[in-house]
């Protein structure tokens, strides 16, 4: 697919203050600045990642009254029920969030809605099932912040209900619970907004506890990278540590996962989480019961631990093979019909179509078409649907603008869930299409590659790999530096590698380098011996059975101008 290239903008003079202050490379600094982090204080958060420098949790507001709330749920022998939502970020909540529970020993109730049967968030069952359980207080992880009505029935059973959220409310309206964590709360002054459900957890276990033990940030950083939130500010902080306790986890369950998913024993990376163990942790929720994966996550005992990791092991494949199916229909029924492919918004639905899997449909027709992306399931007249986005088209907007048509949404900026009448869906189209012909641009369909400066590949070297390594972790908000050089020549026919993956050399005269593009084998014709080529790329190391070199792995290649 054809890219913008957007090579963003120097800041010599800033570059040099902070590179000065922080007695940091200035590469380092203009990558800093390219994320959005312009002060000291920022950049000096940012390169510590340091858990000393996690901010007050009683500056989120309604904290005091969380942790006075369980503090009377201790003393008074109360029990109290974990509500969480379905995926990684509302099971690595809910076990976090026990495990706070049972070091206070406080009576704990765990509940996760199943996926088909009961649809996302807080529901009006909830309000019999807690009180059949002997519930005195409901807390909701990852969802609640506007579910107004099953909260009033909850508290008309007589139990009171604490939501931590980090969802978007409804403006300034909040709902009827004794006390609202959400930093998205238009009036929470919490100076970090970007907070998982997680994260948040992990905030009022600091405020109950006075810090977050280290044996439990492997449940952070796995729910804070699965739910895509940027890795900057308290997030890096989180994973960039919670990573070394998921290499050091004593926790039976996640060691069982790790082995099953066959990555015991590798330094972790973000990457282990976003698409080896999310999905493992996910499948559970997306097939039948999320409560597979946080047993597992709770497990004490080696051998439950390894079934458990096994049947979220089957629970994936299966998964993998109906996601393939929906996929495959869902594009022949795209390529099939104009009137939808070549709308602005693409929206497609069909009966029967598993609930669990049309999140990743929709990431899989975005990735293709780069248009925002619908896909419902329907079954006895109500529809189900997952959306996901593309930059510059906000969801959780679009999907406002049309709420007269839907019985309920909820999401962010780029993935949003709803469920409406099948007989609005054509008008749920349009509406959609009208919201995309006010924001978005025709170059927005284009996908942008933002590339962080132009160097030339005389200063590649493995001194520069190790000063941009510690920019690491890389993810959301955080993404692994790109660079790019221009008027390269290509100095060796390129040979193609596995089923689309290219090798080539290039040269810019005074040093020679190689380039390695994974599923680019159609510029294959463009990489010809003596041809000039501009290459936008990121840095890695190559040491298959030799000594580290740095090489290219290639983003795009372009004709120069």
């Amino acid at each position: 697919m054809k890219k913008r290239w957007n090579i963003l903008p120097q800041d010599p003079p800033l570059q040099k203050s902070m590179s000065e202050a922080l007695n940091i490379h200035p590469i380092i600094a203009q990558l800093l600045i390219n994320r959005q982090i312009t002060s000291l204080e920022q950049a000096k958060l940012f390169i510590s990642a340091d858990m000393q420098s996690l901010y007050n949790p009683f500056l989120l507001t309604d904290m005091d009254k969380v942790v006075a709330r369980i503090d009377q749920a201790q003393k008074k022998n109360e029990k109290i029920m974990i509500y969480g939502d379905y995926d990684v970020d509302g099971v690595t909540s809910s076990a976090l969030l026990r495990r706070l529970f049972d070091r206070l020993e406080i009576q704990t109730v765990n509940y996760i809605p199943h996926r088909m049967e009961e649809g996302y968030g807080l529901n009006l069952e909830a309000a019999a099932f807690a009180k059949s359980q002997g519930v005195h207080l409901l807390i909701t992880v990852d969802c609640g912040i506007n579910a107004f009505e099953p909260i009033e029935a909850i508290n008309a059973a007589g139990i009171e209900v604490i939501v931590i959220d980090h969802h978007e409310p409804d403006g300034m309206k909040l709902p009827p619970a004794l006390a609202v964590i959400d930093p998205k709360r238009l009036d929470c002054l919490y100076p970090f907004k970007n907070l998982s459900a997680v994260g948040l957890v992990a905030k009022l276990v600091q405020a109950v506890l006075g810090h977050i033990p280290l044996e439990d940030l492997d449940l952070v950083a796995i729910g804070t990278v699965a739910d895509v939130v940027p890795l900057q500010g308290e997030n890096r902080i989180f994973v960039k540590n919670g990573l070394l306790s998921i290499e050091e986890t004593n926790k039976p369950g996640l060691k069982a996962l790790l082995e099953v998913a066959k990555i015991a024993g590798k330094k972790m990376k973000p990457y282990y989480i976003g698409f080896i163990l999310g999905p493992r942790l996910n499948a559970a929720g997306r097939m039948d019961s999320a409560t597979v994966s946080l047993d597992l996550l709770l497990s004490e005992n080696s051998t439950d631990a390894y079934a458990l990791a096994c049947s979220l092991e089957s629970h994936n494949q299966t998964r993998q093979k109906m996601q393939s199916e929906v996929v495959e229909e869902a594009l022949r029924m795209i390529e099939a019909d104009q009137s939808i492919k070549t709308q602005d918004i693409i929206v497609v639905h069909k009966e029967g179509w598993h609930k669990g899997v049309l999140g990743i449909v929709a990431s899989r027709i975005v990735d293709k078409y780069y248009r925002p992306t619908v896909v419902i399931s329907v079954e006895d007249g109500m529809g189900t649907g997952s959306a996901r986005s593309v930059d510059g088209f906000h969801l959780h907007e679009a999907l406002s603008s049309c709420s007269a048509l839907l019985d309920n949404f909820g999401g962010h900026k780029r993935a949003a869930g709803l469920r409406l009448k099948h007989g609005n869906i054509g008008t749920f189209r349009q509406a959609m299409n009208d919201f995309a012909q006010q924001v978005l641009t025709l170059d927005k369909f284009v996908p942008a590659l933002e590339i962080d400066g132009e160097i030339p590949l005389s200063i590649i070297d493995l001194k520069l790999m190790e000063t941009i390594s510690s920019m690491e972790p890389h993810g959301e908000g955080n993404p692994a530096p790109v660079f790019c050089s221009r008027g390269l020549t290509v100095k060796s026919p390129p040979s193609l590698m596995g089923k689309d993956t290219i090798k080539f050399w290039v040269s810019d005269g005074v040093k020679t380098i190689s380039a390695v593009g994974f599923g680019m084998g159609s510029f294959k014709d463009m990489v010809n011996v003596g041809a000039k080529v501009d290459l936008a790329y990121t840095l890695s190391i190559d040491d298959w059975n030799k000594a580290p070199t740095v090489q290219l792995m290639l983003k795009d290649i372009k004709q120069p101008a």
